[in-house]
């Protein structure tokens, strides 16, 4: 099976191909639930046999699980004919089990504390943990990962993490850039806000924003996108479900924001559900497809724990989605005007 793939070349370097349905790491790092490496290695062999060529991960996800259980499966795959991004800003402490982050998060995983560090030697080191984890000799793109507003909680916290990042770590990125070492650097972030602010004060090429360019949020296309349009930055889409609603729909106890999804999303999503079933599309085919018209977005990275989830994600990259979808939606109120 051949996915669309999508070329990305900002630098003049030979650039990276991504193929559009990316493989988010962070449920194989037994998020909200512990499955078994068997398990994982079942969804990871589900994934590349059907052309899946760009893996997203993170030292975050499962504390060191997810880059470890990317180590048994890449191990004897040829290096180039993957692209292999993970983040920096956070290095992983030992601790005993009792202490360790993560307790209602993540579950079965090492014992490990997160200490945030965006200084030189902080990315250098993460980076060195890295490559050891996931058992390769190189990574084609590095993300400062959560430098935003929602995991620093105060915009004093995060004004000093962003300077900490510009005056050390950025530096280390370029430097490791400039050697070849990776191809490309950016930030993983939840916010769009903290990307435009970076990509306004440094040579930044790829930003991973998740769950903030979907069906139910186009405010990036107010000055975010847009920039990203002018300067070639590639963007990379996770969380194209918003947590959840935009695959299940408006059932109760459907996630969004990694919370219960409040009254006015489940009317919403169920008006924008009604709209693709007329059409006969899926909304999780929707959704996923959605963020992939905008010339900026390189890949969409949705998660995916189980088989069921994986081959839902496999469909929806192939379904075949009619214009007057989009333009239905627009019309309804339900997509910007401006959305692509």
């Amino acid at each position: 099976m051949t996915l669309q793939t999508k070329h990305w070349d900002r630098l003049g370097n030979g650039g990276l191909t991504f193929t559009k349905l990316g493989m988010g790491m962070a449920p194989l790092g037994n998020l909200y639930r512990a499955i078994s490496d068997e398990e994982a290695h079942s969804v990871l062999t589900r994934a590349w046999n059907a052309g899946v060529r760009y893996y997203d991960t993170a030292p975050l996800y499962g504390l060191g699980l997810s880059e470890t259980r990317l180590n048994s499966f890449l191990h004897g795959k040829d290096r180039d004919s993957y692209v292999l991004s993970t983040k920096v800003g956070r290095l992983l402490k030992a601790t005993t089990q009792d202490k360790r982050d993560g307790l209602d998060k993540w579950f079965d995983v090492p014992a490990r504390n997160e200490v945030y560090d965006y200084t030189y030697d902080g990315v250098m080191r993460s980076v060195e943990f890295s490559l050891e984890r996931i058992g390769v000799d190189r990574i084609d793109i590095l993300f400062a990962h959560d430098i935003d507003l929602a995991n620093h909680g105060y915009q004093e916290v995060l004004d000093a993490k962003l300077a900490e990042l510009m005056d050390g770590g950025y530096h280390a990125l370029i430097s490791l850039r400039d050697q070849g070492v990776i191809k490309a650097f950016g930030a993983g972030v939840n916010e769009w806000q903290p990307c435009q602010w970076l990509a306004e004060r440094g040579d930044f090429d790829l930003f991973l924003l998740a769950g903030r360019y979907t069906l139910l949020e186009q405010e990036a296309l107010q000055s975010f996108l847009p920039l990203c349009e002018e300067r070639g930055i590639g963007v990379v889409i996770g969380g194209p479900y918003n947590s959840g609603v935009l695959a299940t729909g408006p059932k109760p106890g459907a996630y969004y924001n990694y919370e219960p999804a409040p009254d006015e999303i489940l009317k919403r999503v169920g008006e924008i559900e009604n709209i693709c079933m007329r059409h006969g599309v899926r909304l999780v085919d929707a959704a996923l497809q959605f963020p992939l018209h905008h010339p900026s977005i390189v890949s969409v990275v949705p998660g995916g724990q189980g088989l069921t989830e994986m081959n839902s994600n496999i469909a929806a990259e192939s379904a075949d989605i009619p214009a007057v979808l989009w333009s239905d939606l627009k019309a309804a109120g339900l997509l910007r005007g401006d959305a692509p």
